[in-house]
């Protein structure tokens, strides 16, 4: 009885605590929603103060509260869109004398995302407006931005470096022969490079020479926008000999870029902002060294909400790899999609889909449910337009043949027509360790295929037999969607890569537009006047939680320390480091048959590097 008595006060006391913790989070949560809820405050005029932390993207991850327990901030994320809506409305709105962009802890976004961006500030210059950014350190992507304003800051201890595109990939061809892992590849397509790091120990000939006209193509682009934007910048030469402008300047990087004309001025965070208040004037509530009126750029938006009258276009966001199932906010789940297109046109009632595509590609089946969906809409007399972002390639390219009308920008990735797959077999690993396979086959398929005792000829020959048949599908719809000659789509197919200008020369893609121009063209064939429309992005809203961690991971990062010159650089290796890691990993849990492109510029993820995450990778 006694050891009963004490089992029971056991279980009550961990039951007790159970509740205690329960109570304790809840009330954590509930100070944390109500300290980190967004302010509108009251807006003062001055200057728009724009704090880019994080990465730029086109869809916000949904923070992961256990990254939270495990000690780990997420690095935060700024939509595109967001940015775009509150640089137009700084433009025409009288009480914004400035706008200034605080760069100092920015990781970069994808080169359409940044563009759109540049757009809105040249708009904002247009006005006679002035531009100011600051930072510790520039970088590709946020001197891609600061190109485009009036003033570049730097602070003295900091410098620029551009790096260009570019970079290693990792190869496992000797990892697996090590351990005695057989890697079966089924491919279709001399450029389908995905399936090459399993296969390889570096890039072949077909694939080097894709990736070369690729970086290529986008670094002439990035070139162009930067001396568009500042035709004093002596950005070849710095970009060419880094190293030696840097010794002129007698080691000094701030003063190297102050040289070349990367920058305008040499000075302190509290030297930069003495300069907005001698434009803006200082803040009424605090005449400190470096105070500026300004309105916060998230208060600025609340307090400038978007119209809810017009006739309702839909923007369908397909972004991330593309799997199946529903998926996760970073990452396109067929079936997810393919319900958000259905309940855009019977919930919605929207008049036309913006199919916005920022997608590597993946899984073949889930790219077919979201066509299929889209075929449904076109079915119901809803005409379809494509806005391509960043990327869309692969199994993003294949769920763009459902569109009327496909619109990209020069700077966008498509194409990489090409079906491969990968399935590894354990036979030779085992017999290391005395594993041996036996048993009894009924048909040469009986047991196929077989990941422990090796995968038969008769089992190749049939899946290779399913790869080329889905390849001809897949070359099929773009002929036919294209109106182009199948021998054309051929040539021009093979899982190659295209920069935006190629891709029009080739018949790929119809037109150089922005989202903009995709919404005026939907409204167009959709019979809506221009100005009454009304975006809705269905299926896009978070819950609670997320809403309320995504909160804090903005707060965190707003207290975060700057970016210096390494760090930057360091972050965004590691971020995309981890989207690789991610995509191998849903490569092995996923679909066997994927469109998917390796050869794809990746934009540095949202998530840390956290024990967690790997878990993620690796479970």
């Amino acid at each position: 009885m006694s050891l009963l008595r004490s089992a029971w006060r056991l279980l009550v006391g961990i039951k007790d605590a159970l509740a205690l913790m329960a109570l304790l989070v809840f009330f954590g949560l509930l100070y944390a929603a109500i300290s980190t809820r967004p302010d509108p405050g009251i807006l003062r005029g001055g200057a728009l103060l724009v704090r880019l932390d994080g990465s730029l993207v086109e869809k916000k991850s949904e923070a992961d509260p256990l990254s939270w327990i495990q000690g780990t901030i997420p690095t935060d994320e700024i939509r595109s869109r967001d940015l775009v809506r509150a640089l137009r409305l700084a433009a025409s709105d009288d009480d914004i004398k400035a706008v200034v962009l605080d760069l100092d802890r920015f990781l970069g976004g994808g080169a359409v995302s940044i563009a759109d961006v540049t757009r809105a500030m040249d708009e904002v210059r247009r006005e006679k407006k002035p531009i100011l950014t600051f930072a510790t350190g520039y970088s590709d992507d946020s001197y891609a931005l600061a190109a485009h304003a009036s003033e570049v800051w730097l602070d003295p201890i900091g410098g620029v470096l551009i790096a260009g595109p570019g970079g290693s990939q990792p190869y496992f061809k000797g990892l697996f022969d090590r351990y005695g892992v057989n890697v079966h590849v089924y491919r279709v397509g001399k450029y389908k490079s995905f399936v090459e790091p399993f296969t390889r120990a570096d890039q072949s000939p077909e694939a080097k020479a894709d990736s070369v006209a690729l970086a290529t193509a986008l670094w002439d682009e990035w070139r162009a926008s930067v001396k568009a934007g500042r035709p004093k910048a002596q950005i070849d030469d710095f970009a060419k000999d880094p190293a030696g402008a840097i010794a002129s300047a007698d080691g000094d990087l701030a003063k190297a870029a102050m040289a070349q004309g990367l920058v305008d001025r040499l000075g302190n965070e509290t030297a930069f902002g003495t300069r907005v208040a001698e434009l803006v004037g200082g803040n009424p509530e605090d005449e400190g060294p470096g105070d500026f009126n300004h309105d916060e750029f998230t208060a600025y938006l609340t307090d400038n909400p978007v119209s809810s009258s017009g006739e309702p276009i839909a923007i369908v966001e397909v972004n991330g790899d593309i799997v199946d199932g529903e998926g996760s906010s970073d990452s396109a789940g067929g079936d997810r999609i393919a319900a958000t297109i259905r309940s855009a046109v019977m919930d919605e009632g929207a008049r036309a889909i913006v199919l916005r595509v920022n997608s590597p590609g993946g899984s073949v089946m889930a790219s077919e449910k979201i066509r299929l969906a889209l075929l449904d809409a076109k079915a119901r007399k809803v005409p379809i337009t494509v806005s391509m972002a960043n990327v869309a390639a692969s199994g993003g390219y294949w769920i763009a043949t459902a569109g009327d009308r496909i619109f990209a920008e020069p700077a966008t990735v498509t194409g990489s027509i090409g079906v491969f797959g990968i399935i590894p077999s354990f036979e030779k690993t085992l017999a290391q360790y005395g594993v041996t396979t036996d048993g009894v086959t009924t048909t040469p398929l009986s047991g196929q295929p077989d990941i422990l005792g090796g995968i038969s000829p008769a089992g190749d020959q049939v899946i290779q037999a399913s790869i080329d048949s889905i390849y001809r599908r897949f070359t099929g719809l773009v002929a036919t969607a294209r109106k182009l000659p199948l021998a054309k789509v051929e040539e021009i197919a093979q899982g190659r890569v295209w920069a935006g200008g190629p891709a029009r020369q080739l018949g790929l893609i119809d037109a150089f537009g922005s989202l903009d121009d995709a919404v005026a063209d939907a409204a167009k064939r959709a019979g809506v006047a221009p100005d009454n429309v009304r975006r809705v992005y269905p299926g896009g809203g978070q819950g609670f939680l997320a809403s309320l961690f995504t909160s804090m991971a903005e707060e965190a990062s707003a207290r975060a320390a700057p970016l210096g010159l390494t760090d930057r650089l360091v972050k965004a290796q590691q971020g995309r480091l981890m989207v690789q890691m991610a995509r191998t990993a849903r490569l092995a849990r996923g679909s066997a048959v994927q469109a998917q492109c390796l050869s794809c510029p990746v934009v540095p993820t949202a998530q840390p590097l956290s024990p967690h995450w790997f878990n993620r990778i690796f479970d």
